[in-house]
């Protein structure tokens, strides 16, 4: 596989190995085969090393002592853990963007979000709509903040959303909710739009993964997002 430059090979693992969990192809308990990654992205052992302390301290893999790195418990209830923990985090940056909305915040976001209402090309949305989130990441989140949102992207991934071809109609109405509560100086409400959000992705999430074969169909109630 070709580099992708502009990407830390740490960052190219761990996304390669999260892939390899969401297609199937690494399963609950399953060895992480080291070698095998590093002919397939030729990189060295120091960045897949890297890779699997950040995934073991997202959840994402369990090291045993001379044995290796293993795939933790992945299931629905992981998947909405991951999600549900993701939405939270995103609350927190909303909120405070509520709490005291900068002026030319409000001005950028309100020309991503229109942006967003008028193009119906996935990636161009999905593109827009991770435009709108780091806005306000980057304006009101400090660095430990930035750094736990960054590590709960992990099944999250950038890379379905773009083919996700509903992104428009389904997701629009969250942002709406979000930049509204912003407006009005409301931190729960904010708060409460990236739950739903973060509670609409598990769904779906969940749904693809079931469709593919990942995961067993779901015997739960759906999530409400109420």
């Amino acid at each position: 596989m070709p580099k992708k430059y502009g990407i830390k090979e740490k960052d190219l693992v761990v996304s390669h190995v999260v892939n390899l969990v969401l297609t199937g192809k690494l399963r609950s308990g399953d060895r992480v085969d080291r070698n095998e990654i590093a002919q397939e992205l030729g990189v060295s052992r120091v960045p897949i090393q890297e890779a699997v302390v950040q995934l073991e301290h997202d959840g994402i893999l369990s090291t045993r002592y001379h044995r290796g790195a293993y795939v933790e418990t992945f299931d629905e209830a992981v998947v909405r853990e991951h999600l549900e923990i993701y939405g939270m985090l995103m609350g927190i940056a909303s909120a405070r963007a509520a709490t005291d909305p900068e002026a030319r915040v409000l001005s950028e976001l309100e020309s991503i979000l229109a942006f967003m209402q008028s193009n119906r090309e996935a990636r161009a949305f999905q593109d827009a709509a991770w435009d709108f989130r780091a806005l306000i990441n980057d304006t009101y989140c400090g660095p430990r903040l930035k750094a736990v949102i960054a590590s709960s992207h992990a099944f999250n991934p950038r890379d379905f959303w773009v083919t996700y071809l509903h992104s428009y109609e389904e997701m629009l109405s969250h942002y709406e909710l979000e930049l509204d509560a912003i407006r009005r100086r409301d931190p729960d409400g904010a708060r409460n739009a990236c739950a739903m959000r973060a509670a609409f992705m598990s769904r779906i999430l969940l749904g693809e993964l079931v469709r593919r074969g990942v995961l067993p169909p779901q015997d739960s109630p759906p999530l409400h997002s109420d």
